[in-house]
C-alpha cells in the first residue's frame, strides 16, 4: 500500500505556473528567432542559385525563386576543371582524413599510457598549437622534400590536429578502462593487438567525430592549393570556386569571364551568369558536409562530451 501511495506521488505531474509557461512560450520565441536568423541565409542562397540574375539585381528576392532556372549550375557542371576539382576534392578528403584519424588516434592511444617522458612529449605536441615555424619555412621545406605540386603534400599536410588529439586522448583514458588492457596483457596481446582489436572498436564514436572535423576542415582547405599546387589539374574545389568567385566579382575585363564561359559569349551576359553562379558554387561547396555532418551528428556530440572531460 505505501509502495502504491509513493509510486502515485512520483507519477504526478507536476502542474506549470503561469510564470513558466510565459518563460517556456517567451524561449520558445526568442529560439525561432534565432533559428531564423540562422537558416534564412542559407535558403536565401538556395534560391538565388536557381533565380534569374536580374531578380538578385534589382533585390527583388526574398522567399521563393523568381524565373526558376539551372542557368548557374549548367555553367558550373559544364566546366571541365570545376568537375576535376570536385574529384580532386574528393579524393583529398578522403584520404587526407583517413590518415589524419589513423595517427591521430595511434598518438592519442601512446598519450593515454604511462611511460617516462611522456610530460615532455605532450608539452611537444601542445607546443605547436602556439607556435609554429611559418609559411615560408614550411614551403621551403617541403619544396626541398620533393613534395611541391604533388597530390601527396595535399594528403599529408596538417595531418594530426593537436587539439583533435588531446580530445582523443582524453575519450581512451575516460571511456576504456585500465582493466581490459591489464586483461589482453595478461593473455599475451602487445600494444598493437591492443589498439587495433580493443580500442579502435570501442571508439567508433570519437572516430566519428574526427572524421567530421577533419573532413570538414580539408574540404574548406583552399589556401593549402593556392600556395603549394601549380598544376590546374591538381586543384582541389574551393581553390578553383574562389577562382571564379574572384573572377565574376571582378567584373572588368571580358578576358576573365572567358576563362569560365567561353568566347561566344557577351560581356553583359557573363555577368548576369556570373551572379547566379556565385551562389551555385557555395551550395555546390558546402552541400556534401552539411549532408555528411546530419549523418554524423548522433555520434557529436556523444564524442565531443566524453572526449572533453578531464581525464
Amino acid at each position: 500500500m505505501e509502495l502504491t501511495l509513493e509510486n502515485k506521488k512520483r507519477n504526478k505531474r507536476i502542474e506549470s505556473t503561469v510564470a513558466d509557461k510565459l518563460f517556456d512560450i517567451f524561449n520558445l520565441c526568442i529560439w525561432l528567432i534565432v533559428l531564423a536568423l540562422i537558416i534564412y541565409p542559407l535558403w536565401y542562397v538556395i534560391i538565388a542559385s536557381v533565380s534569374n540574375a536580374d531578380a538578385i539585381f534589382d533585390g527583388k528576392l526574398s522567399f521563393w525563386p523568381i524565373e526558376f532556372s539551372l542557368i548557374g549550375y549548367e555553367a558550373i557542371f559544364n566546366h571541365e576543371l570545376l568537375m576535376q576539382s570536385y574529384l580532386n576534392s574528393i579524393f583529398y578528403t578522403i584520404a587526407g582524413s583517413f590518415l589524419s584519424v589513423f595517427f591521430t588516434m595511434m598518438a592519442a592511444y601512446a598519450l593515454s599510457r604511462n611511460f617516462g617522458g611522456k610530460k615532455f612529449i605532450a608539452f611537444y605536441f601542445i607546443f605547436t598549437m602556439f607556435f609554429t615555424g611559418g609559411l615560408i619555412p614550411q614551403f621551403l621545406m617541403n619544396q626541398t622534400l620533393g613534395l611541391y605540386n604533388t597530390v601527396t603534400l595535399m594528403i599529408i599536410i596538417n595531418c594530426i590536429s593537436v587539439w583533435n588529439l588531446m580530445i582523443a586522448r582524453t575519450y581512451i583514458q575516460t571511456s576504456i578502462p585500465e582493466e581490459l588492457f591489464e586483461a589482453a596483457m595478461v593473455d599475451g596481446a602487445n600494444h598493437f593487438t591492443y589498439f587495433f582489436k580493443v580500442v579502435l572498436p570501442l571508439s567508433k564514436t570519437i572516430i566519428a567525430v574526427l572524421f567530421v572535423y577533419y573532413g570538414v576542415a580539408r574540404w574548406n582547405d583552399y589556401f593549402t592549393a593556392l600556395v603549394y599546387i601549380s598544376d590546374d589539374s591538381k586543384l582541389p574545389l574551393q581553390t578553383v570556386l574562389r577562382r571564379i568567385i574572384a573572377q565574376a566579382q571582378a567584373g572588368t575585363s571580358l578576358d576573365s569571364f572567358m576563362f569560365f564561359f567561353g568566347d561566344g559569349q557577351m560581356m553583359a551576359e557573363a555577368i548576369r551568369r556570373a551572379e547566379v553562379v556565385k551562389y551555385g558554387c557555395i551550395v555546390v561547396a558546402t552541400a556534401p558536409i552539411i549532408i555528411i555532418f546530419i549523418y554524423m551528428q548522433k555520434f557529436f556530440v556523444k564524442g565531443i562530451t566524453m572526449g572533453s572531460l578531464k581525464g
